[in-house]
């Protein structure tokens, strides 16, 4: 049974990741408290009454696909229509077109809530708030007043059209056509594989948005357009019309996420998809980055709402089951498993991992946020900010959804490993998130290439002297155990300055694989010193006498010492472990 931590989760905004700064601007002075705890405690209700008990429905009813047709798990539909008609897709969408146009930080934290009730059910809406997010910024006022109305209002969804079955990460090699029409239209053909929702029975009509080639486009990426597609046309009126020439050609087969369907279509079977060109001719890429790159803050939520699920499936599980008998035990008979140390300090990873994610992808939504709201002197910082946080929040919280899913089996033993418990299907629902939305591993190339050299490498100084800033106060507080606290997260700073001075040295020097070789333990390296310093910010704001905030000292505390140390091993694999990477040669 899933609970909305919704205490923890107003916290964390508030305290942690910044929400006043966002609530005193101009354009959101009506987001009080009272309305932002309102919206916390419905939205959880919402994922935990009405999604999370069709988890476990989706998983092992799945989707159907018959006739071109596919049918999702029983109860889905319903589900889906109640929260599109409670508001829920229109949180951030636009005003003009019947969005509430709230703060991104309200939206992650919502997210986080609907992925811990289902992952497969949430991901859907992600990509149609992606969708609405591109046509919002790139398509032509025409495109907008027809499609945006209902994507923002969830009555239609959306999805994104990249990967095809011989491009993957590589759009260079990208082969979907289009051609353009007399009428201003274009045809494309060609086939798309790994779509999310690509079709269903949630809604009336599916907007896909699809990248192809036009027939005289440069070479690469530099010759992607964007094209809005629909599976339904759309009559002068805003009825649907005749069925567009694109089809759901099969549903995969998955390790996870039953319940979404994932599917591979086809478009211009007959005489070619009609669509529409969404920004300018080439361009394309630069569109459907716009959805991507908030898309991967969506992803780095799953892993946390995935990891919450987890860590309450496995706390509830700990207390009920006994098993021998725990050191100092003072009653007769065995002790519940959450009495034993070495369960204790599982669970403490758990509930550690979780609040790392949590405040990680809270704060990447208030620089998002700041970016938008901020004025000319400021909009660079927090632009370069939302950049830097992005690939962290995607990379490192996907791997903490698999690390906390896989200890949440470990811990349920033998019942982990059969799925009557659910403790599997949460470990199997988590694994693809490193992959979507760009593999860690490419994060981490972000992460180093572009990111860290932002304004010369000033703005990761700058992020870097904001956690000095948090080590020194935690060092110096005077509280209870905050003094090792604070060392420990000054080490591991300066095991990241270290590490990135040797990054950024690499790169002007020519270097460049030597530092792709350490570009996934850095990301590591910086998401572990990060989260320990927000863990440690909310411990400073926590009072150790109150029965929230003792846990959180202590969250913070037992994640400086248990984890932080790990810092060392990955500043030293950054430096040394490049030339025996770069000289290994894979052999069959």
């Amino acid at each position: 049974m899933y609970r909305a931590p919704v205490s923890e989760i107003a916290f964390t905004l508030k305290e942690v990741a910044g929400l006043a700064d966002v609530q005193a601007h101009a354009d959101h002075t009506e987001v009080s408290d009272d309305l932002v705890l309102a919206i916390l405690e419905e939205a959880g209700r919402f994922a935990a009454e009405e999604i999370a008990p069709l988890n476990t429905v989706g998983d092992r009813q799945g989707t159907r696909l018959e006739n071109g047709a596919v049918t999702t798990a029983p109860g889905w539909k319903e589900a889906y229509r109640a929260w599109a008609e409670g508001g829920w897709n229109s949180l951030t969408g636009p005003e003009d077109f019947g969005g509430q146009a709230l703060p991104m930080m309200l939206q992650a934290a919502a997210l986080e809530m609907w992925n811990s009730g289902s992952m497969a059910f949430a991901i859907g809406p992600t990509l149609t708030a992606g969708a609405v997010e591109a046509l919002e910024k790139h398509a032509s006022a025409d495109l907008q007043e027809t499609y945006l109305p209902k994507l923002v209002s969830g009555e239609w969804m959306g999805t994104m059209n990249l990967t095809e079955p011989q491009a993957g990460s590589d759009l260079n090699a990208l082969r979907a056509r289009a051609e353009r029409a007399e009428d201003g239209t274009y045809r494309i053909f060609g086939q798309k594989i790994f779509i999310t929702y690509g079709e269903h029975d949630l809604t009336d009509n599916i907007i896909h948005l699809v990248l192809a080639r036009l027939p005289d486009a440069p070479a690469g990426t530099r010759g992607i357009s964007l094209f809005l597609v629909p599976k339904f046309f759309v009559n002068p009126d805003g009825s649907l019309g005749e069925r567009n020439d694109v089809r759901c050609a099969g549903v995969e087969h998955k390790l996870g996420i039953h319940g979404s369907p994932t599917c591979t279509m086809a478009f211009g079977d007959g005489d070619g998809a009609v669509g529409w060109l969404i920004g300018e001719e080439n361009r394309g890429l630069a569109c459907m980055f716009t959805m991507m790159n908030n898309a991967r803050l969506a992803v780095g939520i799953q892993g946390l709402g995935v990891a919450e699920r987890a860590t309450q499936q496995a706390l509830a599980y700990a207390l009920d089951r006994r098993q021998g008998r725990a050191p100092g035990a003072d009653v007769a008979g065995m002790s519940a498993i959450a009495d034993h140390p070495d369960i204790k300090r599982s669970l403490l990873s758990m509930q550690a991992w979780t609040q790392v994610a949590r405040a990680i992808c809270y704060a990447n939504a208030h620089a998002i946020d700041m970016a938008r709201l901020a004025g000319e002197s400021e909009r660079r910082h927090w632009s370069e900010r939302a950049a830097m946080l992005t690939p962290i929040a995607k990379a490192l919280s996907t791997d903490i959804g698999v690390e906390v899913a896989s200890i949440g089996v470990q811990i349920h033993g033998g019942m982990g490993y059969v799925e009557e418990t659910g403790a599997a299907q949460h470990f199997r629902d988590a694994r693809i998130a490193p992959i979507y939305e760009g593999t860690n591993g490419i994060q981490s190339i972000d992460l180093v290439l572009r990111k860290l050299p932002l304004s010369g490498g000033e703005h990761l100084q700058g992020l870097l002297d904001e956690l000095a800033a948090v080590a020194a106060a935690a060092r110096d507080d005077g509280r209870e155990g905050f003094e090792p606290m604070g060392v420990a997260l000054q080490r591991a700073l300066a095991d990241l300055r270290g590490a990135a001075d040797w990054m950024l040295t690499a790169q002007a020097e020519g270097r460049q694989a030597e530092a792709l070789a350490g570009a996934t333990p850095f990301l590591r390296l910086m998401g572990l010193t990060l989260g320990a310093a927000l863990l440690a910010k909310g411990a400073l704001a926590s009072d150790a006498g109150d029965k929230a905030g003792a846990p959180r000292i202590a969250l913070a505390r037992y994640f400086a010492a248990s984890h932080l140390g790990e810092t060392g091993a990955l500043a030293a694999q950054i430096a040394t472990a490049p030339d025996v990477v770069l000289a290994y040669q894979a052999e069959a």
